[in-house]
């Protein structure tokens, strides 16, 4: 009875693989078998994903909260350069002032200056012409030193 049963097995085995049924029957088992396959490896590859995906939203949050941080401070830059705007204008109008007067001062200073040294020569010529006592050139000398105060004057 039992090789007529295994006699049986056999036979119908036979008659499956002739008609195709077990064929299809493991081409079936393997098509499940890749499908949960992908699919396992597809939940893997999510699961990988998540901790990255975390990173990357936290990196775009921070760069956006940097951008809005980076726009504040220019509108604020921005604020106080039109508050100082008139003070500025303000000590640029000093220092024109200031620098003007120092100028004058200046001018005044080289001028005096000027006057000083031809007096100093005027002195000096008058000194070297008591010493000389030549009659024609005291005459000269005198009406140049008069000439010189004039232009002193």
């Amino acid at each position: 009875m039992d090789k007529l049963r295994e006699f049986g097995r056999k036979a119908l085995f036979y008659v499956r693989v002739l008609s195709g049924y077990e064929e299809r029957r493991i081409r079936n088992h393997r098509l499940q078998l890749e499908k949960r396959l992908q699919q396992a490896q597809e939940r893997k590859a999510a699961l990988r994903k998540i901790p990255e995906q975390t990173v990357l939203t936290e990196v775009r949050r921070m760069v956006e909260d940097m951008q809005a941080l980076n726009r504040r401070l220019e509108e604020t830059e921005a604020a106080i350069e039109e508050f100082f705007k008139p003070i500025d204008k303000e000590a640029e109008t000093i220092m024109k002032i200031q620098l003007e007067g120092e100028e004058k001062t200046m001018k005044q200073m080289v001028a005096t200056m000027q006057k000083q040294a031809l007096l100093e020569k005027v002195e000096a010529e008058k000194i070297a012409k008591t010493h000389q006592p030549d009659p024609n050139q005291s005459n000269q000398d005198a009406t140049s030193s008069s000439s010189q105060h004039a232009q002193i004057r």
